[in-house]
């Protein structure tokens, strides 16, 4: 029963936070209209075993002249992990991560069953209007997660460095879904924003915005 009553709890917690918060935004967002970063919902999630999937995406304006950073793609993107990982881990104790490289290891253990979270399709998750996952990554992250020992997943739907107009700093745009993976829904997503001089402590700043109140 206490099981039974848990899993209530956390489908209404997804549809609420799905469903809420949504505002309407102008056809052309400018940095005074765009919604703010969504704070991580830790509080129904505290105790709990969840995934963070890698980082699969990453991209920069051109105006940036990052063409150096960018095209070490796989440094980049392990590097990105890093941060969001350290920060996620200190920020928000209560959760228990389940890093990317804990995840490799465990699709490794399990080849023909578990999908390398490296090749999952999980950047197209960005997508605002997205709500279901459809397979086969729905079953991918269903199948790897619960390997992992859990339920959810924090998806980093992408990275984007931008450079906001009269602006000369560098701005880091971090997509983020939570997704039920028992299910296939997305029940919570934000982009976390952050302004710097350069982009890592741009990224930096961006995911310290998932956690406010903290310095």
């Amino acid at each position: 029963m206490t099981k039974l009553l848990r899993g209530k709890y956390f489908l209404l917690l997804f549809a609420v936070l799905s469903c809420g918060g949504k505002k309407k935004v102008d056809d052309k967002p400018t940095p005074e209209n765009l919604p703010p970063t969504a704070p991580l919902p830790t509080a129904g999630l505290a105790g709990q075993r969840v995934a963070l999937t890698p980082l699969t995406l990453v991209g920069a304006e051109d105006t940036l002249h990052l063409e150096a950073l960018i095209a070490d793609r796989r440094a980049t993107l392990n590097k990105s992990d890093s941060i969001i990982g350290a920060l996620l881990t200190t920020r928000a104790p209560e959760v228990t991560w389940v890093g990317p490289e804990e995840l490799r290891h465990t699709a490794r253990r399990a080849p023909g069953v578990a999908t390398d979270p490296d090749q999952m399709g999980t950047a197209f998750l960005r997508a605002q209007s997205l709500i279901d996952v459809p397979d086969p990554l729905r079953y991918q992250l269903r199948t790897l997660v619960g390997l992992a020992g859990g339920r959810f997943a924090m998806i980093p739907g992408g990275l984007v460095f931008r450079r906001r107009p009269g602006r000369t700093d560098v701005t880091a745009e971090l997509s983020l879904v939570m997704v039920d993976t028992r299910v296939g829904k997305i029940g919570w997503r934000t982009v976390a924003r952050g302004e710097a001089e350069d982009p890592w402590t741009a990224l930096t700043k961006a995911v310290k915005a998932l956690t406010p109140g903290l310095p």
